[in-house]
């Protein structure tokens, strides 16, 4: 399976502008933007051919050149990351088997869960795209719901059916519980993890397509897929003793610095 990850980063984020070029400080004290610990994440999957930073901004463009990153020009036009993957991948040209978003505020994404998407999409041929989902432990579930209590839009949560068939996906958290659950204890609930393997057939249709109406409601652009009836999978994948967690707001600036820290990444 041939496989391109590219990151979309885009500077002019509505929530959070210039969101990539933020500096995450490691267990080491060294600050690394996000777009270049996005970029090394992608650089630790396994049998991956190539890694691109997609933007619009010659800023982004100049910060990723110089940490060593392959840059690709997208346009501004280009209303979310797989939007922007899409143009990427057609600027790229053809030849790849799996298109990879890995979406750039998901710095501590592990490379087994982008590797667990791959072998998905190896074995469901049915599959168009497939994307990672962690299950929440008491401790994960509590800090979603303090986000939305807050007013906050923190991670994003997903239900699946049979074979993994995603239901949903929402900023909400889904499936509603009224459970009590210790920090360490599973819970029903599952975190999507912001990352996309794409059969290229399915990412170039995906442009084609006019904005969903739950999309624009949720600001959710995998629904798109859904609303279109495809066929999208949701991978379970397993923590493994690793953190995780994207950066949604400015407040996630510490937790993300305090999980480097207790991983011991720099």
């Amino acid at each position: 399976m041939r496989t391109l990850v590219v990151i979309p980063a885009r500077y002019a984020s509505t929530r959070y502008p210039g969101k990539p070029l933020v500096a995450l400080t490691g267990a080491t004290g060294v600050a690394r933007s996000l777009v270049e610990r996005t970029w090394l994440a992608a650089r630790a999957v396994g049998g991956v051919e190539r890694v691109v930073v997609a933007t619009d901004d010659a800023r982004i463009r100049s910060a990723a050149e110089g940490f060593g990153a392959e840059v690709v020009m997208t346009s501004p036009a280009c209303l979310n990351g797989t939007e922007r993957v899409a143009e990427a991948a057609g600027l790229l040209g053809p030849g790849w088997d799996v298109v990879v978003n890995l979406q750039g505020d998901a710095p501590l994404t592990p490379p087994w869960f982008v590797e667990a998407l791959v072998e998905a999409l190896a074995v469901d041929s049915a599959a168009e795209v497939a994307t990672p989902v962690l299950r929440c432990d008491g401790a994960a579930l509590a800090a979603l719901k303090e986000d939305r209590r807050a007013g906050r839009v923190g991670g994003t949560t997903a239900v699946f059916g049979a074979g993994g068939r995603a239901l949903y996906f929402s900023k909400e958290v889904v499936p509603y519980t009224a459970g009590s659950y210790a920090g360490d204890e599973p819970t029903p609930v599952f975190h999507h993890v912001g990352v996309y393997a794409f059969r290229p057939a399915a990412l170039a249709a995906y442009s084609a397509w006019p904005e969903g109406a739950l999309e624009r409601l949720e600001g959710l652009e995998q629904l798109r897929f859904l609303e279109r009836g495809r066929a999208m999978l949701c991978v379970k994948v397993e923590a493994r003793g690793r953190q995780f967690w994207e950066l949604n707001n400015p407040s996630d600036v510490p937790r993300l610095e305090a999980m480097l820290a207790a991983m011991g990444m720099e």
